[in-house]
């Protein structure tokens, strides 16, 4: 039966990501993938190990998908214009993908998340950071902001958090992402560190 419909593990994984685009990531299996070939679950265990193998797979295609959307939108950029079309990347692909961006948020285990695109993904941010000159530790600080106010702005708009107040949350987002420039532009200087307290040896 799985021949017959050409099944391979880029066909599943990517009609498994469209499903979760439907009707929720958290509601794909490989028993109602199955259902949407019209096969059995058993065909498919040839090619995906199970729910959680599967889920993993369409995590991994997401992330690559939004790698590829980033680096395509940080091309020939530089400063605020690559901030503001990288953090597009985020919104419009939860906007557009909604069970998509819901897998990549999947935890992975190392190994996964090491050969995932997620590298990619930091690397890129770190990239748009050095038109803001901020040395290390605050990069890293300024990465983790920029993840949690990216990830955090799309995940509260899929819950329609913003849909009953005014002004429209696309305003709003412009907003913020001026706002980061600003605050990327004005970063503080870390603190001093604390001298540590004299001690005198006993007489």
């Amino acid at each position: 039966m799985a021949a017959r419909v050409g099944l391979t593990v880029e066909r599943l994984v990517r009609a498994g990501a469209d499903l979760a685009d439907e009707v929720g990531f958290d509601r794909v299996t490989v028993a109602l993938l199955a259902r949407h070939f019209g096969v059995r679950s058993a065909s498919l265990y040839a090619h995906v190990k199970g729910s959680d193998d599967l889920r993993t797979r369409i995590a991994l295609l997401s992330l690559e998908e939004m790698a590829d959307l980033g680096a395509a939108a940080l091309a020939g950029r530089a400063g605020k214009d690559a901030l503001a079309a990288f953090a597009e990347v985020y919104r419009g692909y939860a906007e557009r993908h909604p069970g998509r961006y819901a897998a990549a948020q999947l935890p992975l285990s190392p190994e996964d998340a090491a050969a995932s695109a997620g590298p990619r993904h930091a690397a890129m941010t770190r990239a748009i950071l050095r038109g803001y000159d901020l040395p290390e530790p605050d990069r890293t600080h300024a990465v983790r902001l920029l993840g949690s106010v990216f990830h955090g702005y799309a995940d509260l708009e899929l819950k329609g958090a913003f849909r009953h107040s005014a002004p429209d949350s696309r305003e709003s987002w412009a907003r913020i992402v001026d706002a980061l420039d600003v605050l990327l532009r004005a970063w503080p200087a870390s603190p001093a560190p604390t001298p540590a307290p004299i001690t005198r040896e006993p007489s």
